[in-house]
């Protein structure tokens, strides 16, 4: 919830609480393992937890209990939150990191007995256990996604990428700050500022492609044109960027012309599989491959391949899971939230499929540690440009990003996920890949 944000007005209340039924401490209690972590009170004016807890849940209206009751886990959650019917007090909603960290950590969920449970659902009436429909934010599930076509269709991918990045691009600058880079930095030193590492990140994919002047680079899921501007100003290179956002392509086009870049760099509204091919020196793939599908892996590889020529060299940047093992898609809260359609694989099912694409794993690196501090500059961006973000967006939304972005930054800490860059080389059937003995990079 917004800090300047009233909280929702008290709805009429249900048989809990007033009329003798159970109250939002009563709900809590049957569903929770042990002490809890935080205090929990509600529009009830019911409490649990201990009173000095830093860290408090107060549910504010019956919708937002009815929202927890209809969706367990992090979906239903969710949903109160971003309605603003869960507020979280305690923490800033831009960066609710210290939040998530003591509930991940002291929180234990229950499934309550059948027998509980009948005369808990009894006790609050039925009609709590009706989902009411959920905040506007929140994306049609997989299975209704059918009407925009087969998942990782071409309208299917680009109105999952519009949901995402075509949130407002004055939103995106409040967030990512001027340099518009949405991926993982590279930081040298922890007190290292966000706009340094991000540069610092540019600069070792251009050193992995051995960038130099002169030489064409393709850089698919470009964004607003980081790596674009980048390897045109700082290389000389001459370089295309494809995206199939059209608001980060109109933002990217103006940038480059208002840096005077255009003789070098551009960018498309375009999908990767469009751009030329056997053109390119280089290709660069920071941040697309979340959005592929596991299952089109060895399309999207072979796609990237034919767009280089013999000897070429390949950056593909992209979160995976910590191993192969767990599964492809996301939670709840991500899925409809965040990334619609988004999958995820263990680096190793990265690897293989860029060597079964016919390109050479040269060399490959964790930077799992890198995106938490990357994570926690934006949050803190959205906590100091909070006003102006919910001016933009409105709350909801940038509840939303408060919230996905400080769970993420507790996930890579914790290695639930990681993130990796692999660089191959299309190698010639001769064996030469233009490839030095050692590293001929700055790491």
């Amino acid at each position: 919830m917004s800090v300047t944000d009233r909280e929702p007005q008290q709805a009429e209340l249900p048989p809990a609480g007033r009329r003798g039924g159970p109250t939002v401490a009563d709900v809590f209690r049957a569903v929770t393992d042990g002490d809890l972590p935080v205090r929990v009170t509600g529009y009830d004016g019911s409490a649990i937890g201990p009173a000095d807890a830093g860290i408090g849940l107060h549910v504010a209206t019956v919708r937002g209990l009815s929202y927890l009751l209809t969706a367990p886990g992090d979906l239903g959650m969710a949903r109160a939150y971003v309605s603003g019917d869960l507020v979280l007090r305690g923490v800033h909603p831009g960066d609710p990191y210290e939040a998530l960290r003591v509930l991940k950590d002291g929180l234990r969920l229950r499934l309550p007995a059948v027998g509980e449970a009948l005369a808990m659902a009894r006790g609050l009436g039925w009609n709590r256990l009706r989902p009411p429909p959920p905040p506007p934010q929140e994306a049609v599930p997989r299975w209704r996604r059918v009407v925009s076509g087969l998942t990782h269709s071409r309208v299917r991918d680009r109105t999952a990428i519009q949901h995402h990045y075509d949130v407002s691009n004055a939103f995106y600058e409040l967030v990512l700050g001027p340099s518009m880079t949405y991926t993982c930095a590279v930081y040298r030193d922890p007190g290292d500022t966000l706009e340094q590492a991000q540069a610092a990140k540019y600069d070792l994919v251009a050193g992995k492609l051995g960038l130099t002047a002169g030489m064409r680079l393709l850089d698919v899921g470009c964004g607003w044109g980081g790596m674009v501007r980048h390897a045109a100003r700082e290389y000389g290179v001459r370089a295309l960027g494809v995206t199939l956002s059209r608001a980060q392509a109109e933002w990217a086009q103006a940038a480059i012309e208002r840096e005077g870049l255009g003789e070098l760099a551009e960018v498309r509204h375009m999908d990767y599989r469009d751009a030329p091919t056997r053109h390119f020196d280089a290709v660069s793939s920071i941040g697309l491959t979340e959005h592929i599908g596991v299952a089109n892996y060895p399309a999207y590889f072979a796609a990237l391949r034919d767009r280089l020529r013999p000897g070429g060299r390949l950056l593909n940047h992209c979160i995976t899971r910590a191993d192969n093992r767990m599964p492809n898609r996301p939670g709840l809260f991500i899925e409809r939230y965040v990334f619609p359609d988004g999958e995820l694989a263990g680096p190793g099912r990265v690897i293989s499929e860029v060597h079964d694409a016919g390109l050479e794993v040269q060399h490959e690196e964790n930077l799992r540690r890198h995106y938490a501090y990357t994570l926690a500059a934006w949050c803190d961006n959205l906590v100091r440009h909070w006003d102006a973000c919910v001016a933009e967006v409105g709350p909801g939304t940038a509840r939303v990003w408060g919230l996905y972005m400080a769970g993420s930054r507790l996930s890579f800490e914790r290695n639930g996920i990681q993130l990796h860059q692999v660089l191959a080389t299309r190698t010639g059937p001769d064996g030469d890949a233009g490839f030095p003995l050692r590293p001929d990079w700055t790491p």
